[in-house]
């Protein structure tokens, strides 16, 4: 493996794409995956890396790494209740960047089948990047609408105890060349930025997380003990209720009235359902050049399309290779070694 110290210095090192994948994939088979299974963890983490989204990118191997869920007994991926067009499956134990490649792989197969597929996801655990497997699904020529909650780790707006996951919502959309794809979560700040920052003892934007008293604190430590808020007051209060009580759709627990377990769900179909597939594109590349077109505020180079930014680092990245901080390479160096 190869690695340049050039441009940022001593604190900073430059790794290729294909460098970060063999060392992503020897940590997973040294915390018990398979070739298979470490290969398409890695890819993901790889993969959110290249698009500009770095503590769900290799610093994910550490919290893999160090999770107790990773030196717990897996069972493999199975389908538990099955129709034509749904699927519940229980994860097994995998952390999610695996159970739930698999699960978008059988909603494309039903989806292709059927034109509908309805998958959900639960026993597993940190899914990663959600833009990932919708854009799997989306290159596949399907909408997608993704959904994802998780044990506590958000305070209901007004509370002061956790009862809400981070509670990603995504979506995606066929494109040419390439898929539209939104992606966001409903706290105001991802628990992998607050990991991230504890880790390296940063200090984290005003008004994101409370303590364990419940007050305002930018102590990534503290946060963790505490909570993070929701975004958009009730606006992202009401949205994360609503993605957490859909996890319950697809199997995630309630003991003492409150979701402990992770619930993943996807709904695909296929657009030609309603309109042409063809004529969906077209219309899409047409709204997109409209939004981008429109007349800008000054001092406003770009009106932006989501996922536009990620498409574009990945690309660049894969050839110029990716700035990694030098204490996160070493720590993963460590881990694979």
């Amino acid at each position: 493996m190869t690695a340049s110290t050039e441009p940022g210095g001593a604190n900073e090192i430059v790794v290729s794409a294909d460098d970060a994948l063999a060392l992503s994939e020897r940590v997973m088979r040294r915390a018990g995956y398979s070739e298979d299974e470490s290969r398409i963890i890695a890819a993901n983490l790889l993969d959110a890396e290249l698009c500009g989204y770095p503590a769900l990118g290799l610093a994910r191997l550490i919290t893999i790494a160090e999770d107790p869920r990773t030196r717990k007994a897996r069972s493999p991926v199975s389908v538990v209740h099955e129709t034509p067009v749904s699927a519940l499956i229980d994860g097994g134990n995998y952390v999610g960047l695996y159970a739930l490649h698999r699960a978008a792989e059988i909603a494309i197969e039903k989806a292709r089948a059927s034109g509908f597929a309805l998958v959900g996801v639960h026993n597993s655990y940190l899914s990663g990047r959600n833009a990932r497997y919708v854009e799997m699904i989306a290159r596949a020529g399907f909408v997608c609408i993704h959904t994802a909650c998780s044990e506590p780790y958000v305070v209901p707006l007004g509370g002061q105890v956790r009862a809400f996951g981070t509670n990603p919502i995504a979506f995606g959309l066929p494109g040419d060349p390439d898929p539209l794809i939104f992606d966001m979560g409903t706290s105001a700040i991802a628990r992998s930025e607050v990991v991230l920052a504890s880790r390296f003892r940063e200090l984290l934007p005003e008004g994101v997380a409370v303590d364990a008293q419940g007050l305002p604190t930018r102590d990534a430590a503290a946060a963790l003990a505490g909570g993070i808020l929701p975004f958009g007051g009730h606006k992202g209060h009401g949205l994360s209720l609503m993605i957490q009580a859909l996890g319950l759709a697809a199997g995630a627990t309630l003991p003492r009235g409150r979701v402990q377990d992770f619930g993943f769900l996807f709904v695909v179909f296929d657009p030609g359902l309603l309109v042409p597939p063809e004529q969906f594109k077209q219309q899409l590349a047409e709204l997109i050049r409209e939004v981008k077109s429109t007349p800008r505020q000054p001092g406003v180079e770009e009106i932006r399309i989501p996922s536009q930014r990620a498409f574009q680092e990945r690309r660049r990245r894969r050839l110029d290779g990716m700035v990694l901080e030098r204490r996160l390479y070493d720590s993963v160096l460590t881990l694979a070694s």
